[in-house]
């Protein structure tokens, strides 16, 4: 597989989340949408005090992925065909991490040496603990195709004036319309 499904997407968006106004993360960076920050060459700080609608951050959110993290991950993966499933879990490790070039269980993978390529996935990337279950649940879709029976998106709330999600008003969305409307534009 090689073009983005609405199901893939929303995989990694539940696993992100959506915030419709810029906010500050956890490393003080200007962020947006579903994870968008100034690095993408998308201005997010225009977003601040200024929400904008799910189909604009997923518009944006889903240009992104098209053009700046799919190619990646499509590199990576070379000579070895990704099922929807594959592609779904290595994107959402990719959009977190970066590092999808990198990795070894990737090259793991396209060796035939799926074992050490799950544990290598499961142990590694895991930001002190904080990331375990993300990326028990990447390889659980990568390697067994068990996709989470909910994967509706977390929308949250800005909580100002310190510039934070506000996690604890936060509600899940079945966000797939509007992904498919993103992708098909």
């Amino acid at each position: 597989m090689t073009e983005l499904t609405a199901r893939a997407v929303a995989y990694c968006l539940s696993e992100e989340a959506i915030v419709q106004e810029a906010y500050l993360d956890s490393e003080n960076k200007w962020t947006w949408a579903g994870g968008v920050t100034d690095a993408s060459g998308h201005y997010v700080e225009r977003y601040r005090d200024n929400p904008q609608p799910l189909e604009r951050c997923l518009e944006v959110t889903v240009w992104l992925m098209r053009q700046k993290y799919l190619p990646p991950v499509l590199r990576a993966f070379s000579g070895y065909a990704l099922a929807e499933h594959q592609l779904a879990a290595a994107l959402s490790f990719h959009w977190n991490t970066g590092a999808i070039g990198t990795t070894q269980w990737v090259r793991d993978v396209k060796a035939g040496r799926r074992t050490m390529a799950r544990a290598f996935l499961e142990n590694h990337y895991l930001n002190h603990g904080d990331l375990k279950a993300r990326r028990l649940r990447e390889a659980a879709l990568f390697f067994e195709r068990k996709w989470p029976g909910d994967i509706r998106v977390p929308v949250y709330p800005v909580r100002k004036p310190g510039y934070r999600p506000d996690f604890a008003r936060g509600r899940r969305s079945d966000m797939t319309a509007l992904i498919e409307k993103a992708l098909a534009a």
